[in-house]
């Protein structure tokens, strides 16, 4: 994912992020065909697991930074490079339990989105306060969480691409 500044456009902030989260598990609904194979991208290796950690990782990431940066108070950086690290966790199968949790877990995080995003007004989403990106650009950027996901693929057409 990029470092570079998210480029935005007219677009609702929290239907982006709801959007990308509705992708994300549409995915998701095929990883369990996943037959334990990571799937290599640039120089990272990337699991179903690890796609959802991922994902969600970066949905509280920035969820705490937005609230960090509403409330006054100083961001806590990330120090822990998820991306470069596959977990023996990250090495599982990905069960129709696994699907659900994430089902859960990410579409509660979706709406604890949708509710901070809406709840701002248009000033507060583009000239947000403290340093770095404007709300909108975050959630712009958090919307790149889908790279995850992407990474994986769909695996109902495995059998055909591999």
């Amino acid at each position: 994912m990029s470092r570079e500044t998210p480029t935005t456009d007219d677009r609702d902030p929290a239907l982006v992020v709801t959007s990308m989260i509705d992708h994300v598990l549409d995915l998701a609904a095929t990883w369990t065909l996943w037959d334990g194979r990571p799937v290599r991208v640039d120089e990272r290796v990337y699991t179903p697991h690890k796609a959802i950690r991922r994902v969600t990782d970066h949905l509280i990431d920035h969820l705490a930074e937005v609230e960090a940066r509403l409330a006054g108070n100083p961001t806590i950086p990330d120090r822990w490079h998820a991306s470069a690290s596959t977990t023996p966790a990250d090495l599982a199968p990905f069960t129709d339990e696994d699907l659900n949790e994430a089902r859960c877990r990410l579409t509660r995080l979706g709406r604890i989105w949708a509710d901070r995003l809406t709840a701002l007004t248009p000033d507060q989403l583009d000239r947000s306060p403290g340093e770095g990106w404007t709300f909108r650009q975050i959630a712009f950027h958090v919307a790149g969480s889908a790279y995850y996901a992407d990474s994986v693929g769909d695996l109902s057409k495995a059998g055909a691409d591999r």
